[in-house]
């Protein structure tokens, strides 16, 4: 594979910006930094980021990364009303990239219609309207990209934010890690020609199969959400995939009939070294058992020190197979036609 191959599949530049992500998330920090958000958080029951797609994944990811720190529970809504026990008590996050995704559109009415506290995240659409409206606190992001492929957006302003409100730590630190690790990547992954690149080696043994991906279910369950959902959306490929412990209480046991389905499966298993330790024993043990049936069994492992590092070094990772999967794939990545075919008919019925 060239990068003139990658350039005639991707006019519209989805590999520049994987590419570039660790520059987005330097400039979602500044915006997160430099954002006007004055919300009362005293006497917060709950945290709920209400979105849907490429919009909800970092809401995932927040309230999976947050899991250990946060007081109060975090919930991420996909529904056109929120949960019943929202009320002025709680903290409504808005999340919509495009600021139109009619989902989000209704559970914004719904929030402030229960009088909560929201926090509104947008390029614009609907969703400043609403917030003009309602008096809401905006985070301002940059427009032009797939909601997918603006991950950085999508998360660390509101990270930010959550720390400059008292809500949790500052993250500095971490995140100042999380930038130099994906840059460093970054270089050895953009390049199709390396040996060393080993998102495009899973890439080829992906194409032709059926991933399936498992992954424990503290801190990379959401991460395991991103990489389904970005197999699908670029490469235009279903993956499917599971947590642990729970699939060693029923999907393990699927194993053993569809021998010759199962021989089409490639199965991944993402790793984390802070996994708990009973958990990472199934995990060997799960492995074992799976190698016997399907096509091939691998692992890709976290890296860096901190949480936050570690989590966007597989999200980056999987990221980079799902591009040069599309390629393989004789597919542009960015479109997702179905979607506006999905989108176009549900706007003829009000």
């Amino acid at each position: 594979m060239t990068l003139e191959e990658i350039k005639r599949l991707d006019p519209k530049g989805m590999y520049n910006w994987i590419r570039d992500f660790p520059k987005q998330v330097e400039d979602a920090v500044r915006i997160g930094t430099k954002a006007k958000v004055k919300l009362q958080v005293k006497g917060i029951q709950n945290i709920v980021l209400t979105g849907l797609g490429g919009s909800a994944i970092g809401g995932d990811l927040l309230r999976s990364y947050l899991a250990d720190e946060l007081k109060v529970p975090f919930v991420v809504n996909r529904h056109y009303l929120l949960p019943a026990f929202v009320t002025s008590k709680s903290l409504v996050i808005v999340s919509s990239y495009s600021g139109n995704t009619e989902e989000t559109i209704s559970a914004h009415r719904d929030a402030a219609k229960r009088k909560a506290r929201v926090l509104c995240i947008s390029t614009n659409g609907e969703t400043e309207k609403l917030a003009a409206k309602y008096r809401h606190p905006v985070i301002r992001i940059p427009g032009g990209l797939s909601p997918r492929a603006a991950l950085g957006y999508s998360f660390f302003p509101l990270l930010v934010v959550l720390g400059r409100l008292g809500l949790i730590k500052s993250k500095a630190k971490d995140i100042k890690e999380t930038v130099q690790l994906l840059a460093q990547r970054a270089e050895t992954f953009a390049d199709p020609g390396s040996e060393n690149n080993a998102p495009y080696r899973m890439a080829q043994q992906f194409k032709g199969k059926l991933p399936i991906l498992y992954s424990p279910n503290e801190h990379l369950d959401a991460v395991n959400v991103r990489w389904r959902g970005q197999m699908a959306e670029n490469a235009k490929q279903l993956a499917f995939g599971h947590v642990l412990p729970e699939m060693n209480h029923n999907e393990l046991v699927g194993w053993k009939v569809l021998k010759n389905l199962m021989k089409e499966m490639e199965v991944v298993f993402l790793r984390d070294k802070g996994t708990h330790k009973r958990v990472a024993m199934r995990e060997d043990i799960t492995k074992q058992v799976i190698a016997r049936y399907a096509s091939h069994v691998t692992e890709v492992w976290s890296e860096g020190t901190s949480l936050l590092a570690r989590m966007f070094s597989i999200i980056q990772f999987g990221d980079w197979v799902s591009l040069y999967l599309a390629i393989l794939n004789d597919e542009d990545p960015a479109p997702v036609a179905v979607i506006d075919y999905l989108k176009g008919e549900l706007s003829k019925v009000s």
